[in-house]
């Protein structure tokens, strides 16, 4: 295992850069996940550290090693891909004994390294099958078995979930996880799904048009997300985001939202001085936002906002309720069953503590 070191990385194609300037620290034996959406530059930076790319400018390290310039035979990586990539004309144990047997590896320690892999995926019962008589989550076990029975120092993951079924893809999740932590090895794993990313990641690296947007653990990319781009790629439904006029009144620093305004706390109204007179994106995520008749104990400061139903998605396990105040929808999550619909008048309250202020210029957050 090693740690992995991205300095100053730029790729072009032509004119299009697809990824800009990333500089990445991946710690020894950590679950890093590169999270964006499509075009971000995640996967080509993948690629870049499997060697199947080269970086226009920039270094990739492993270690102190400077890896830049070496094939990928030579780097001791593997990688898994969204397509499962088995040999179909090969059986399971084929399949997983491949890499090894072109590294002409002796046939008795291909053979346990082989049983080991495939006792590590639970699919040590489906050696002599081959890759058509398996469903699509026993292939990607395969595939995965295949890349750790090299037992490399770096195991890359490129979406390697998106091909399955909703209720597997969780369970997959799990299971990935937990034979990361139990080989230890160095993961870096692509993915378009914030559920994966803060699911399975130590940290995640949040990926936008090739640049880095934050690095953190799935508490402070969620909770204190870095600019406007993280906190509404990260979280669904998605923040809401209102436009406030900074303003000071007798009652202190005020946001005016135009049709209600937000008293801060007295911390954030130190924060938000400077921007007096200025406009400022207001961002609340709609599980901090309260029906009045539903509204927990310990929340120390609360705005109250009158509104009508404008349209309700009632999921189950949590109700949605879209809350037309005027010139704003505010989405509003209500864990649970809650009964309304459409036009009904509705009082809510939101958390003042729990609320972010960003930049409108460049997006990047106050608080």
């Amino acid at each position: 295992m090693v740690d992995v070191h991205l300095k100053h990385i730029t790729k072009k194609f032509g004119r299009t850069i697809a990824v800009n300037d990333l500089t990445l620290d991946v710690e020894d034996g950590e679950f890093i996940v590169l999270l964006g959406p499509s075009g971000c530059g995640k996967t080509t930076t993948l690629r870049i550290i499997a060697g199947l790319e080269r970086p226009t400018s920039g270094r990739v390290y492993f270690g102190d090693r400077d890896v830049t310039d070496l094939p990928p035979r030579k780097r001791n990586v593997s990688m898994v891909f969204q397509s499962y990539a088995v040999w179909p004309h090969m059986t399971v144990y084929d399949n997983i004994a491949f890499p090894l047997r072109i590294k002409k590896v002796p046939k008795e320690e291909i053979d346990r390294k082989v049983k080991w892999a495939a006792s590590l995926l639970q699919i040590d019962d489906l050696l002599n099958r081959y890759p058509h008589q398996l469903s699509g989550g026993q292939r990607q076990r395969v595939a995965v078995a295949r890349a750790i029975v090299v037992e490399p120092d770096v195991l890359l993951m490129d979406e390697p979930l998106s091909n399955l079924d909703a209720l597997l893809r969780v369970k997959m999740r799990s299971e990935l996880k937990k034979l990361q932590r139990r080989i230890k090895v160095t993961t870096i794993y692509v993915t378009h799904d914030q559920v994966e990313a803060m699911t399975m990641g130590d940290r995640i690296a949040v990926m936008n048009k090739g640049r880095l947007m934050q690095v953190g653990t799935p508490y402070e990319v969620y909770h204190h997300p870095a600019n406007l781009f993280v906190a509404g790629f990260v979280g669904t439904p998605q923040m809401n985001f209102l436009e406030a006029n900074v303003t000071e009144s007798d009652r202190g620093v005020v946001l005016d939202v135009g049709d209600f305004t937000i008293e801060p706390t007295p911390g954030q109204a130190t924060l938000l001085r400077d921007y007096i007179g200025k406009t400022v994106i207001v961002g609340i995520r709609p599980e901090h936002i309260y029906p009045a008749d539903r509204v927990p104990t310990g929340i120390t400061h609360r705005q109250e906002v009158n509104g009508v139903v404008d349209f309700v998605e009632r999921l189950g396990s949590d109700t949605i309720i879209h809350v037309n105040t005027g010139s704003n929808i505010v989405v509003v999550k209500v864990s649970g069953v809650y009964n309304t619909d459409i036009g009904d008048k509705i009082r809510v309250v939101v958390d003042v503590d729990k609320m972010h202020v960003f930049r409108k210029g460049d997006g990047k957050a106050v608080f």
